[in-house]
């Protein structure tokens, strides 16, 4: 039985440079001109990549991300973590279809640590500016403490009109109602252990939602930095612009542009990538192009294409569900690929009325 640490025989492995070896995932099949389907076709998982998923709802972004998570979870010496703000990755902890098993956990409602979002950060983090004098009393509770409740006492004690204390604390109680925060929150060591870690956080607004996306990413780098895990992080992030947008930012641009040398991936997905950063674009050696129409998101990715593209993206974009162009920067190459099915349930796809049950049918009754 084949499992994702090996690649099918005949296979092209996307994202490796000639001949290599070491792990990969089973990624589709390539898609021929009259639409059939041709050789098999991989993922490398044995170094680190920054990749791009991108289509228009409907197309198979999220399902994309998800068999390359699920392959990532297959994967020996990987520790595959999905930042799910939806709340369709469940499935990967259920039972596989077809192949081994997926070793996969669900955390629900994640928890991480206050001082894991830097002091920076906080400001933007409860609402206010940096620069103002509530702002500046949050910055220095971040500071000088380690948890929310510190950081409370430190306002409460502050050196600061009254109004400027009031307003402050009243910003760090909303911190605490989001319920997100934990002195003993999730850590590098917990997410880089033998399985797949998806987080829910789609119960999360987007405050404490990118509080928690800024804690992860920031805590596998610096782990990875300082030598404390050994697995080779993936972080997979479905509706990436949410993320780019807010406080994860500057945590998720880290990874990109300096996560190579201590083997930390990327894997963002975005229905819209115009509202991406230039560099989560530029930055992508792997970009994974599914249907789209925008003009906007169009020109974004058009914005990087490789000279070695041959052609237009307009003409190269895919036209079906399931159909991706994949731009290959490792191999400088661009293939047009079908995306194999998932073995562990889907939980992106959008309900339908037709799927409900009818409505009975309505009885007469007597006058």
């Amino acid at each position: 039985m084949h499992t994702d640490t090996e690649t099918d025989a005949g296979a092209e492995v996307l994202g490796r440079r000639g001949d290599g070896s070491g792990p990969s995932v089973r990624f589709g099949r390539h898609r021929a001109r009259d639409g059939s389907d041709g050789a098999p076709v991989a993922v490398d998982v044995d170094r680190p990549h920054a990749a791009l998923v991108v289509g228009k709802r409907g197309y198979g972004k999220s399902y994309t991300l998800g068999v390359l998570a699920e392959g990532a979870a297959r994967a020996s010496g990987i520790a595959p973590v999905v930042v799910d703000p939806m709340g369709v990755f469940d499935g990967l902890a259920a039972s596989a279809t077809d192949g081994p098993p997926v070793p996969a956990r669900v955390v629900r409602t994640p928890r991480v640590r206050a001082d894991a979002v830097p002091p920076s950060a906080w400001p933007t983090l409860v609402g206010c500016n940096g620069n103002s004098p509530v702002g500046s009393v949050v910055w220095r509770a971040a500071a000088a403490t380690e948890t929310l409740a510190a950081m409370r006492e430190f306002i409460a004690d502050a050196d600061a009109p009254a109004a400027t204390v009031r307003a402050a604390g009243n910003r760090l109680s909303r911190a605490e109602a989001w319920a997100v925060f934990d002195p003993d929150g999730l850590d590098a060591d917990e997410l880089a252990g033998g399985e797949a870690t998806v987080l829910d956080v789609s119960s999360l607004d987007p405050a404490p939602m990118n509080a928690a996306a800024y804690a992860v990413a920031s805590g596998l780098y610096d782990a990875r930095v300082s030598g404390t895990v050994d697995r080779l992080p993936w972080l997979f992030l479905d509706e990436a612009h949410a993320f780019f947008d807010g406080v994860a930012g500057p945590a998720l641009e880290t990874i990109l542009t300096r996560g190579r040398a201590p083997g930390v991936s990327l894997v963002a997905a975005t229905q819209r990538p115009s509202a991406l950063p230039d560099v989560a674009v530029s930055q992508a050696d792997l970009r994974v192009i599914h249907r789209l129409t925008a003009g906007p998101d169009i020109d974004a990715l058009a914005a990087a294409n490789p000279t070695y593209l041959g052609s237009t993206l307009r003409e190269r974009l895919p036209a079906a569900p399931g159909e991706a162009l994949v731009v290959d920067d490792a191999a400088e190459a661009v293939r047009d690929v079908t995306v194999r099915r998932r073995h562990t349930p889907h939980g992106g796809a959008s309900p339908r009325a037709s799927d409900a049950s009818p409505d009975p049918t309505p009885t007469e009754t007597e006058e």
